[in-house]
């Protein structure tokens, strides 16, 4: 197991560089220019030449990248333009909400999605598979900001059982929990009944059939446990949900995080603070990734096996 992870592991140093090579050039691409926010009306052409080589934009791209790159190595990810303070300490300000968001949104996809899958492939082809697998359609096409706005229309405006936007009670979490959790919980449903369904003609359930045990503790206790290899791969996916929170749904919701730090950041043309969030996030998709493959391997022998050979 060790040398699989490590083998895991040393695969993820090409993907690091490629991946912060493509932040790095979307955001310089992006239009607009950082400075702008940063002179004042009627500042000369010397004073924007200073500015701009005080945070080394006037050196080529592949220098800037060059240099923020060994930067990020000693674990500097620089300074952000328009605020002037450390990205770090800006990204680690606003990780908390978003980990909050994330980890309520999370548990809710895997708890409810697996539930969900469990019974529709338990009553394949009935009344609860259809239903169930209608909505899990319906949550995973939605847009999650056209949920959130129905959902604020709804519940906080009409009824008004929750507060509307901000982060200064728990029940403020309940929304957004909501609305980025039923797009991960029709995902982890649809994936559920289809992993059952394919375990369940397997020839151990036929045994198990023929033992005399109930269709229930059938499901439950083998078919659905052998069938969750594939749904902590996609769990594990969203991981990067964890840290990242999600980006529009911040946003409706005005609650502060790592999404609403970096439509700001995008709004100021911040290139270190939009490099910084952008890398942050990628790392925490890539972590996933890397965590999922280890689970999958130690539910799975065969997988480590497969790698090594």
């Amino acid at each position: 197991m060790m040398g699989y992870a490590l083998r895991r592991l040393l695969a993820m140093i090409p993907v690091f560089f490629v991946v912060s090579g493509v932040v790095f050039l979307i955001v310089h691409l992006v239009p607009g220019d950082p400075v702008d926010n940063l002179i004042r009306t009627g500042s000369s052409p010397d004073q924007r030449a200073a500015i701009i080589a005080r945070y080394g934009l006037d050196r080529s791209i592949v220098e800037q990248y060059l240099t923020w790159l060994g930067n990020v190595a000693q674990g500097d990810l620089g300074t952000a333009i328009v605020m002037r303070r450390p990205v770090a300490d800006l990204i680690l300000a606003n990780l908390a909400p978003s980990l909050a968001l994330g980890t309520w949104a999370l548990a809710f996809s895997a708890v409810f999605g697996i539930l969900a899958g469990a019974l529709a492939a338990t009553y394949r082809d009935r009344f609860v598979d259809h239903s169930l697998m209608g909505l899990s359609l319906l949550g995973s096409t939605v847009p999650t900001f056209w949920l959130g706005l129905l959902m604020i229309m709804l519940f906080a405006v009409q009824l008004g059982w929750v507060p509307v936007s901000g982060a200064r009670h728990w029940t403020s979490l309940i929304l957004p929990v909501l609305t980025v959790g039923l797009g991960g919980m029709a995902l982890v449903a649809q994936v559920t009944r289809v992993a059952m369904i394919e375990t369940a003609r397997e020839d151990f359930v036929m045994l198990l059939h023929a033992k005399g045990l109930s269709r229930f503790r059938i499901q439950i206790a083998h078919v659905l446990r052998h069938a969750l290899i594939p749904v902590v791969t996609i769990l594990s996916l969203r991981i990067g949900l964890i840290v990242g929170g999600s980006v529009t749904v911040e946003y409706v919701f005005a609650r502060p995080g790592l999404g609403s730090l970096l439509i700001r950041a995008l709004g100021q043309r911040d290139y270190p603070l939009i490099q910084g969030c952008l890398l942050f996030l990628a790392m925490a998709v890539m972590l996933g990734t890397l965590l999922g493959d280890l689970l999958q391997a130690a539910m799975d022998p065969r997988q480590r096996e497969e790698a090594a050979a």
